[in-house]
């Protein structure tokens, strides 16, 4: 090849890159932490003011019936990042709950998830945020790089929270090293446990710290910093990586307990420090979309707001019910059960010249749903093996589906016993009560028919905070009539139990075989 020609072929490749850059959206995924259904004014909220993810609102699409992968933050992290029901994952022993201290990476390293499809298609990614699904095969090593993890699962770069901010060890980790850390002062987890910050009883629940050593990285962590810190990160690397297509995927330690907003953020709601962390929150959505506005990305960005879970009924959320504050609307339950308002979130999207700004949908969309979708957005066709339970639901997003997209969502709460399958306008659970917490109002751990009579919630199986002797064995709602869960269907309907049941064996793993023992 001559010069001349080769001159030409360079110049035809940089084209065909720029114009790649310019037809490829960028995609900001912000995924709250226990944000409820009915947390923001623009889902009814009164007693906080989320003007910017209102604004997001009003110039995109607003979901009424979207659903998180899992009742529980771990669990759904993983639907969220590899489309996959969570109750799948371990070789069909599932991923129920919150992760250990010392729990290894949970995705498989060879299964497709959102950082991996980005990256597959030539964009720059990264987490920025609350990990939470463990690093490293066997016990954790806090002392070694903290492989396999983000880094092996398509993000380019991480920075975060590693596990939870009510759980040690209270550290930041950048890519795969703690932040601040010190060979010559290793961490540990024996006796004496390093200093860490401390909070009122009114914040909430922050375990005591089980980890010792590793006293500068300590010092480093700060609660009250860490949603001004997280979102310092994200806006720097948009400035760093605007002149490619990105994905910034953005789990925020926004709102879990314990609820510790920056001191500018103290006492600007009308819902105690519930409230003023849902509002710190709303900042950091803004500070985003600001950044993307002066970097002149912002048409070309899809930004998703949503959350991982509904409302916790813990100290928090009690005080600001006690406010007048209901941070799962009127829908049932809470945080861990399979009830509405355990896994029915906020969801808005805003993406200009794709989605009608100031629209309403009523289409069923979940978590899982994320990878299907995101891979029609970028135009990438994934096998189905990788795709797993997800479903392209794009068209609910840019367009007007005259028919629904899903008509089947499993439902995955705390407890197995309670997995449950939602078929159009029904929706049955297989066993009494939600499958979450049971604890009383004033303990942390407050939920199930307990709360739900506190709060005033009417439900047929429940009376004085109990489940009725009686009570049918399973329960079934209509939720087109009766989307807040008051009447349990289940003797009403004997022919759709029946048919809900079949359906939900047919999504349960088959039991594996035992092995002969001679």
């Amino acid at each position: 090849m001559n010069t001349r020609a080769l001159v030409k072929f360079s110049l035809l490749c940089v084209w065909a890159m720029s114009a790649q850059a310019e037809t490829l959206p960028n995609v900001v995924l912000i995924f709250a932490d226990d944000l409820g259904y009915g947390d923001l004014s623009c889902y009814g909220a009164t007693k906080v003011q989320t003007p910017n993810i209102d604004q997001l609102a009003e110039e995109g699409r607003r979901f009424t019936d979207a659903h998180s992968a899992s009742a529980v933050c771990t669990p759904s992290r993983y639907g969220l990042l590899t489309g996959e029901y969570p109750f799948r994952a371990n070789d069909g022993q599932g991923v129920w709950g919150p992760c250990g201290h010392f729990q290894s990476l949970l995705i498989d390293t060879g299964k497709l998830t959102l950082g991996q499809l980005f990256k597959n298609k030539g964009y720059a990614t990264a987490a920025i945020g609350k990990w939470h699904l463990g690093f490293g095969t066997g016990k954790t090593d806090w002392n070694k790089p903290l492989r396999p993890g983000p880094l092996e699962l398509g993000f380019d770069y991480y920075f975060g929270v590693p596990k939870v901010n009510s759980g040690y060890p209270y550290v930041y980790v950048e890519n795969d090293a703690i932040v601040g850390y010190d060979p010559k002062d290793p961490i540990t987890f024996e006796k004496p446990f390093s200093e860490t910050t401390t909070y009122p009883e009114e914040a909430g629940k922050k375990t005591a710290n089980g980890a010792g050593g590793a006293k500068k990285a300590h010092a480093i962590y700060d609660d009250e910093k860490t949603g001004m810190l997280l979102t310092e990160k994200a806006v720097k690397w948009i400035g760093e990586n605007k002149d490619r297509p990105f994905f910034l995927y953005f789990p925020t330690t926004n709102i879990h307990h314990p609820f510790t907003p920056a001191p500018q953020f103290k006492g600007t709601s009308q819902a105690g420090l519930y409230g003023d962390f849902i509002h710190e929150f709303d900042w950091m959505v803004g500070e985003l979309v600001q950044c993307l506005e002066k970097n002149g990305l912002a048409e070309n960005t899809l930004i998703i707001v949503t959350s991982d879970n509904g409302g916790m009924f813990n100290r928090g959320g009690q005080d600001a019910f006690k406010a007048g504050h209901r941070q799962n609307g009127d829908l049932l339950g809470f945080k861990f059960g399979v009830w509405e308002g355990g896994q029915r979130v906020p969801f808005i999207a805003k993406w200009p010249g794709k989605i009608a700004p100031g629209t309403v949908s009523d289409q069923l969309i979940s978590g899982v749903d994320m990878l299907a979708t995101f891979a029609a957005v970028t135009d990438q066709t994934v096998p189905a093996d990788q795709i797993a339970d997800s479903m392209n639901v794009l068209p609910a997003l840019t367009g007007e589906p005259a028919e629904p997209l899903r008509n089947q969502l499993v439902l995955m709460p705390r407890q197995p016993s309670h997995l449950s399958i939602r078929k159009g306008k029904w929706v049955y659970i297989p066993a009494p009560g939600s499958g979450g917490f049971k604890g009383k109002p004033g303990s942390h751990g407050a939920g199930g028919p307990a709360a739900v009579s506190y709060v005033g919630s009417v439900n047929s199986d429940i009376a004085n905070g109990k489940i009725k002797k009686g009570a049918p064995r399973g329960q079934l709602y209509d939720l087109e009539a009766d989307v807040n869960q008051t009447q349990n269907l289940y003797n009403q309907y004997p022919e759709v139990v029946q048919e809900m049941q079949a359906l939900l064996e047919t999504y349960k793993p088959a039991p594996k075989k035992r092995k002969k023992t001679k």
